[in-house]
């Protein structure tokens, strides 16, 4: 694929692996645009890689939607959306607060709903377009102290199965990232208030440069890939949990198929 001054909004892109795929991207000539909620690190960021900015939190719709129309009027229709917003707060089931278990949902699942909708039909009205969900091992993996955290990255897996179906006879392309950790600010503050439970199981998991996760995730989509993956461990599990979606995938596809014709036969 040739990015060369194609628009790219990632939202999470003051740091970590949002900041990552953006390098990724600005590097390969895209005209990259970053969202997030602090201004200073967003403006740091964005004259670091040289990409466009606007502060705004993924759980606000309204700001959310007002940011990317500026950004897109500033740099053209977007051609990525890179859903990278998001955040981690682990701990037991029965000692995270309550509200942590919204924050969260709101945050990682809800803030990609929202980002996608924005750009989604113009994407289609243009009949190409390529999302890029960022999702993580534990939606496929239970994991102590992770029972606030997972299910929203389980949330996001299943919003990219579903839409694959929708948008995909449109033009649009819808990718996964499954990174395991990486070596980012949020792992720093996500470690802080990990229970002994949830280190016993990652404790030995050596992070990834967060630069590494970045251009893989460019290169999955350059590559037409819609699980893309970094480490031996997450690509062997995910094999497994993708065994019924890739054996049911081509009966609903031919089911789909054969609904829509008929549906257009009926019109007509």
């Amino acid at each position: 694929m040739n990015w060369t001054d194609k628009h790219v909004i990632v939202t999470g892109g003051s740091e970590g692996i949002g900041a990552a795929v953006a390098n990724a991207f600005a590097q390969r000539g895209a005209r990259a645009s970053i969202i997030a909620r602090r201004e200073a690190p967003l403006r740091a960021t964005a004259e670091r890689i040289g990409a466009d900015w606007c502060a705004a939190d993924v759980t606000d719709r309204p700001g959310l939607a007002s940011a990317i129309k500026e950004l897109e009027q500033r740099n053209g229709a977007c051609a990525v959306i890179a859903c990278c917003a998001g955040l981690t707060l682990p701990g037991l089931f029965l000692d995270v607060d309550g509200d942590e278990f919204g924050i969260q949902s709101d945050a990682n699942y809800l803030g990609s709903v929202h980002a996608i909708r924005c750009v989604l039909p113009g994407m289609v009205e243009r009949g190409s377009g390529h999302i890029l969900l960022l999702s993580s091992t534990a939606a496929f993996l239970g994991i102590p102290g992770y029972s606030s955290y997972g299910p929203t990255k389980a949330s996001v897996r299943q919003l990219g199965l579903c839409l694959r179906y929708e948008v995909e006879p449109a033009g649009v392309t819808v990718s996964v990232l499954y990174p395991a950790d990486t070596d980012t600010p949020g792992l720093a503050r996500e470690n802080l208030r990990k229970p002994v439970e949830t280190k016993a199981i990652t404790g030995s998991i050596k992070p990834m440069p967060a630069d590494k996760v970045g251009d893989a995730a460019v290169r999955g989509l350059e590559r037409g890939r819609h699980h893309i993956t970094m480490d031996p461990l997450t690509t062997f599990f995910l094999r497994w949990a993708n065994l019924p979606e890739d054996l049911s995938r081509p009966f609903f596809r031919r089911s789909i198929s054969r609904a829509r014709r008929r549906a257009h036969q009926e019109l007509t």
